[in-house]
């Protein structure tokens, strides 16, 4: 009998250890206590009826297939030809779950002790154990498990019974595990977008505010519809002043008129009348200078009404656009050009 149970045994770990495929879960590795009841259907070497028990395990899960627990039990085997027995041990074993799910199918083995009474009796052997059950996961911290097992038990010298110290019983357990904790989860998956390439557009061929200045070039892109521009793309008024001089000749009037036009049509723009100057004379005085041109031109352009969003300012010679060693090129420097809604417009050649 002991060859047999050797036989289950060796079978049991061989099919524990087959190649298996790996799914990709997140592992349960809890620990856990399983109660359950026993029914006994003694071998014929015993010559006794049929008997019942129960116990506790106490476990932990390892990894996607493997349990370890050990055990405590007490059953009773009720009479027959040599009277009832009482027996009180307990096993260690190693359950191997062939998958994990709702329904999980397991083979187990395990080794342990037992002390039986016989009869005012008693002694201590050893038994071993194989077989195989199913586990059914009624919620993450509760499973119903059950299982059928065959036992092999050898008292030794001490014979309780005439005859032998051996015996071979099958057991059937049915008892409930409770996991201690929160069952392990699998993390969501996080999609990964791929990036959207952006196309950016050719600039060359695109003019945002229709000056008829590509975009490359178009240092002013809010440039007002219509109103004449600089190769910058930027507001120009053609107002030159005289060396030394603040005022505007009347042959400016007619484009400053226009640029008044524009500017009553959209009161909402915020906008600086900037003077600059050529470098000839001192810098205060020329700072001075530029002030006072700048004023000319708002003077002109507001005609006496109130203009909030309209303000001066002087740069004197700070901001040349053109060469100072020449006099066509100081004469391009004394000038008046707009800054609008805070973004730098280019020179308005006030030439």
């Amino acid at each position: 009998m002991f060859r047999k149970f050797l036989l289950t045994v060796l079978t049991l770990l061989g099919v524990s250890f087959l190649p298996i495929a790996h799914a990709d879960k997140v592992v349960d590795d809890r620990w856990y206590i399983a109660p359950f009841g026993t029914f006994i259907q003694p071998g014929g070497d015993r010559q006794s009826n049929n008997g019942w028990g129960g116990g506790l395990g106490f476990g932990k899960i390892l990894n996607e297939h493997f349990n370890v627990e050990l055990k405590g039990f007490y059953q009773n085997l009720d009479g027959g030809k040599y009277g009832g027995s009482d027996m009180t041990g307990g096993t260690a074993d190693i359950q191997y779950y062939i998958s994990r799910d709702t329904f999980s199918p397991y083979t187990v083995i395990g080794i342990g002790g037992v002390n039986t009474s016989h009869n005012g009796k008693s002694a201590a052997g050893f038994i071993g154990e194989a077989g195989a059950g199913l586990a059914y996961e009624v919620c993450d911290n509760f499973l119903v498990r059950g299982d059928v097992r065959y036992r092999y038990n050898n008292n030794g010298n001490d014979h309780l019974q005439p005859g032998t110290g051996e015996f071979n019983d099958v057991l059937f357990n049915v008892g409930f595990v409770v996991p201690f904790g929160e069952k392990p989860k699998v993390a969501e998956a996080i999609p990964i977008i791929a990036p959207v390439a952006v196309v950016k557009a050719d600039c060359s061929v695109l003019d945002a505010d229709h000056d008829g200045v590509n975009d490359c070039k178009d240092q002013c892109p809010n440039t007002l519809s219509g109103v004449k521009v600089s190769v910058a793309g930027c507001w120009i008024v053609d107002v030159k002043f005289d060396n030394d001089k603040d005022i505007i000749k009347p042959q400016y009037f007619a484009n400053l008129d226009n640029v008044a036009t524009r500017i009553k049509e959209h009161p909402e723009l915020v906008i600086e009348v900037q003077g600059h100057t050529s470098k000839t004379g001192g810098f205060k005085h020329n700072m001075s200078l530029s002030e006072r041109r700048a004023i000319a031109v708002k003077k002109y352009l507001v005609d006496g009404s109130q203009s909030p969003n309209l303000s001066t300012r002087g740069y004197g010679w700070t901001r040349p656009i053109d060469s100072n060693d020449t006099e066509a090129g100081r004469a391009n420097n004394r000038r008046v050009q707009l800054e609008v809604n805070g973004q730098a417009q280019q020179p308005l050649n006030s030439k």
